[in-house]
């Protein structure tokens, strides 16, 4: 098929643009700047906000992976909302309008989880009315967006769950660097039990959605993806932290301590007007301490997919990544 990727130079995107790729698809990436894709692959640069932009980059596909977002913890409003909701609806309006009969929609668990421990659970429903947090409410009102397209057009909303590995600055590389800089702590101990997946079990399960959402038990559907390895926070973190060669979290707050740490954070971001992330948010806090794993064995069926990294090759082939480019 020829299929349009949002957001190919991020980390899922650009990933998702090989796999697809690889699978013998004309794939044409659209992001800001220029990516490092295979030749074969065709690039077109502008903001998913531009509708010119976007139709250019629309005319004689037949799927689309939207994948361009905001993914920042913390940030205005506006910003949120001009790309995650507004460019949504940009580019699903010149997909339908092109004619386009597959639309995957990249969206997150957090867009269905509302505080409460998730254990072994299925998507939820997305309600932005009781998310937490800019991000989560914003993706959560696009994916809603995108499960009410008119049934001419095959709809399916991915919510990969804390995807990483090589070239990670979100997750891996965020822990990393905050364990080098002494910075990096547990909450709780670091107990809590989450579900991760693996970039490239990532980019197999969308290019599946992609050549499947067409089925009528797919269709208008949303679906978590993980690799079904739930781990220790304080597993996850060390591990991570060890492939960046830098040295274990062992200090520990308590929720409690670490939620206000954020709240009076986030306060004092927005007043002096910061650049950049607090090194603790609310939503952050709430994520580190709360248990959210899920239920794979519906999602594999329908996918007919299962991840091929494992945990355990992932930190190894991120521990190489760092040494490659240290």
């Amino acid at each position: 098929m020829r299929v349009l990727v949002t957001g190919g130079r991020g980390l899922i995107g650009e990933a998702t643009v090989r796999e697809l790729a690889r699978r013998g698809h004309e794939v044409t990436s659209f992001q800001r700047h220029a990516a490092p894709h295979p030749d074969a692959v065709r690039q077109v640069l502008g903001d998913v906000t531009d509708p010119d932009a976007i139709a250019a980059a629309m005319a004689g596909q037949e799927a689309v992976v939207h994948s361009a977002a905001v993914v920042d913890m913390f940030g205005k409003w506006a910003a949120f909302e001009r790309v995650n909701v507004d460019g949504t609806r940009v580019v699903l309006d010149a997909a339908v309008a092109a004619g386009v009969s597959r639309f995957v929609f990249i969206s997150s668990p957090s867009v269905a989880h509302y505080g409460e421990p998730l254990v072994g659970a299925d998507a939820g429903e997305a309600d932005p009315t009781r998310t937490h947090g800019n991000y989560s409410t914003s993706k959560a009102m696009a994916e809603r967006l995108v499960l009410t397209t008119p049934a001419d057009v095959a709809v399916l909303a991915l919510r990969p769950h804390l995807v990483w590995g090589p070239g990670d600055t979100q997750l891996a590389g965020r822990i990393i660097d905050r364990a080098r800089a002494g910075r990096l702590f547990l909450i709780d101990g670091g107990t809590a039990l989450i579900d991760t997946l693996y970039v490239d079990n990532a980019a197999t399960a969308i290019a599946q959605g992609v050549e499947r959402c067409h089925l009528p038990e797919l269709d208008h559907r949303a679906l978590v993806v993980t690799n079904g390895e739930p781990r220790t926070v304080r597993e996850l973190m060390s591990r991570m932290a060890v492939a960046g060669g830098a040295p274990v979290p062992t200090r520990s707050v308590p929720f409690a301590v670490a939620r206000r740490a954020g709240q009076a954070a986030e306060r004092a971001w927005r007043l002096s007007g910061s650049a950049g992330e607090p090194p603790i948010t609310e939503f952050l806090a709430e994520q580190l301490a709360t248990a959210h794993w899920f239920d794979q064995r519906e999602v594999r069926a329908l996918l007919d997919w299962a991840p091929t990294v494992s945990l355990d090759e992932g930190f190894t082939r991120l521990a190489d990544s760092c040494r490659t480019t240290s």
